[in-house]
């Protein structure tokens, strides 16, 4: 059974965001991980001050790419968890044969899911931003209070606000909503077990677009299972009672490893680079 935990952020944020669940999983034992994306390892402040001229081209390949290094320098296969993009990401790992279990909390959507109507709103301030499929786009309070972090309790939304928001790559949206990089290879036989979680509030990442996934993950026989949890919004990680969501997840992560076996380093996935 892995004790390593490796936790991937998502869009708009930084690995900080994964410092409370850390520190929760390391009193138990746990030894965990919460890389940076490329560009990204720097502080809030800095990246919202003078973030990096090359963001706005970051592609999902260059990320996935990324944490393939990251675990090849492990000594054991990792636990993954991601939330937003970050559990795409995890999507992507594990359909590359890494990873003994993944959880994929409110994931980006993949070539071939449809937003819904509420994600589609609150992704279009990307859309609709110029040339936003080559730039750092930023992310105003008003949306973040009503599609992000819609579920936190008043006086929260500004604390979280400056504590945790940062630019992001537009690249990303337009290769989900295109197809282009995104793609998982649904009938996968040898992907390690897999935990979807939505949220009912969710704004960004509707319950409806994760069931997608689910759906066509039907196709293969590997686990794959879903967890709608009432109430919460997109940034379930964080609002109030993200302990119960961390220790389910981290049950639900031990209940379904799958057996240690041999663990081959993974090369770069280099029919990804510069998607």
């Amino acid at each position: 059974m892995s004790k390593t935990i490796l936790f991937i952020h998502g869009a708009w944020l930084t690995p900080a965001v994964w410092k409370p669940w850390q520190q929760r999983f390391e009193a138990l034992g746990y030894r965990t991980l919460a890389p940076a994306w490329p560009l990204l390892d720097r502080s809030v402040q800095e990246l919202r001050e003078t973030p990096d001229a090359q963001l706005g081209k970051l592609t999902l390949g260059r990320i996935v790419d990324h944490y393939v290094q990251i675990i090849a320098s492990l000594p054991e296969q990792p636990i993954l968890v991601g939330h937003s993009y970050g559990g795409l990401i995890v999507q992507m790992l594990l359909d590359r044969g890494l990873g003994l279990a993944g959880v994929s909390i409110a994931p980006g959507p993949a070539a071939g899911i449809h937003p819904g109507p509420k994600a589609l709103l609150s992704a279009l301030p990307v859309f609709l931003a110029w040339a936003g499929w080559k730039r750092a786009l930023r992310m105003s309070f008003g949306q973040f209070a009503k599609n992000f972090g819609n579920r936190l309790r008043d006086g929260q939304q500004e604390h979280a606000f400056e504590e945790h928001i940062v630019p992001a790559p537009g690249r990303i949206y337009y290769q989900s909503v295109f197809g282009l990089g995104s793609s998982i290879h649904w009938r996968n036989e040898e992907r390690a077990p897999l935990l979807l979680l939505a949220g009912t509030e969710d704004r960004t990442v509707e319950p409806s677009m994760v069931r997608q996934n689910l759906r066509k993950y039907a196709a293969s026989t590997a686990l794959v299972e879903m967890q709608t949890l009432p109430g919460k919004g997109h940034f379930l990680i964080a609002e109030t009672g993200w302990e119960k969501v961390a220790d389910s997840t981290l049950q639900w992560a031990n209940a379904n490893q799958r057996p240690t076996t041999s663990f081959t380093r993974p090369k770069s996935i280099a029919s990804l680079r510069g998607v």
